[in-house]
């Protein structure tokens, strides 16, 4: 239409109008848009399009990156609380083991000062009896040199025969031995 009314300008004699481009200039722009469409849609569109693409590639990549990373983190940390559970786990059973040894411990210790005590009182016991008949023993020597040494004086004769002395002393120890057999019967019936 364009074209149907520049030929009737032109007829009229007219000059051309300046908003209105030669016919020439606007094949010569239609033309040049085409070609500049279809390099552009050869040249540049592909590269925006790869640019495009190697973007989402990018975002994707980053994000699947991420996703995995966030697992080995998450795996990560159950794998960390699984240790710290069995950590703890064994902490308690190294206490408790350690209770019972300290407790086996204080009772093998008071077992063996048990058996040293009683040893020892046993010890004590038969050194205080040993003692003892020692002293019973040296006591009825002395005694018995005593009482024959008195009895010779009030006799008045000597007592120096030892057979005679030592069935005097034996039966003056047997009568003593006798009268305190009857205090402590006297004693515990009264």
């Amino acid at each position: 239409m364009l074209t149907l009314v520049l030929p009737l300008a032109e007829a009229a004699g007219e000059e051309p109008s300046p908003l209105l481009p030669h016919t020439a200039e606007i094949i010569f722009g239609f033309v040049f848009l085409i070609l500049l469409a279809i390099a552009f849609a050869k040249v540049v569109v592909p590269k925006f399009e790869k640019a495009y693409a190697d973007r989402t590639a990018a975002i994707e990549g980053g994000m699947n990156e991420a996703k995995q990373a966030q697992a080995e983190a998450k795996a990560a940390l159950e794998k960390y609380n699984a240790q710290l559970a069995e950590a703890r786990s064994e902490a308690a059973k190294i206490r408790e083991d350690a209770r019972e040894q300290g407790a086996q411990i204080i009772a093998e210790m008071r077992e063996q000062a048990n058996v040293e005590a009683e040893r020892i009182v046993t010890h004590a016991r038969t050194q205080i009896d040993a003692e003892r008949t020692q002293a019973v023993a040296s006591l009825r020597g002395e005694v018995g040199t005593m009482a024959t040494t008195l009895a010779g004086r009030i006799v008045g004769e000597s007592l120096e025969d030892e057979a005679r002395q030592r069935r005097t002393v034996e039966r003056f120890l047997a009568e003593l031995e006798a009268s305190e057999s009857a205090r402590a019967a006297v004693g515990t019936d009264g």
